[in-house]
């Protein structure tokens, strides 16, 4: 089976890799927007976005990882998250953690585990 990479702007790393049925994303926000409301959206948005590159999408996500630049923002990152990832069927196995982010400007960054769709999704 061969590796897929989506490649990222950031030199040296993927934005996506896919192999043998399961896609490995991570999400930022591309356009550091100001506050968590606004970055956890644009992620969300970055999120799907990764997720159709590697024929994927929310409701086959397994598991996520939020990491935060203060934890103090995660009830309004949850109330974005919960907004997007819908209903209980779509829940991923999901961790947050407080992270050093390396900039005063990044707030989150998503990385997730999703099983790879067949060709139509």
């Amino acid at each position: 089976m061969k590796i897929q990479r989506v490649v990222s702007d950031a030199k040296g790393r993927s934005d996506a890799v896919s192999f043998n049925g399961l896609a490995y994303v991570v999400a930022y926000d591309p356009n550091a927007a100001s506050g968590i409301e606004a970055q956890t959206r644009n992620s969300l948005q970055f999120l799907d976005a990764k997720l159709a590159e590697v024929r994927s999408n929310k409701e086959a996500l397994l598991q996520a990882r939020v990491y935060l630049s203060d934890m103090k923002m995660k009830a309004d990152m949850d109330e974005i998250w919960c907004e997007w990832i819908g209903t209980s069927k779509n829940w991923p196995q999901r961790a947050c953690v407080g992270a050093d982010l390396g900039d005063d400007v990044t707030l989150i960054e998503i990385v997730v585990i999703a099983v790879q769709k067949p060709e139509a999704l």
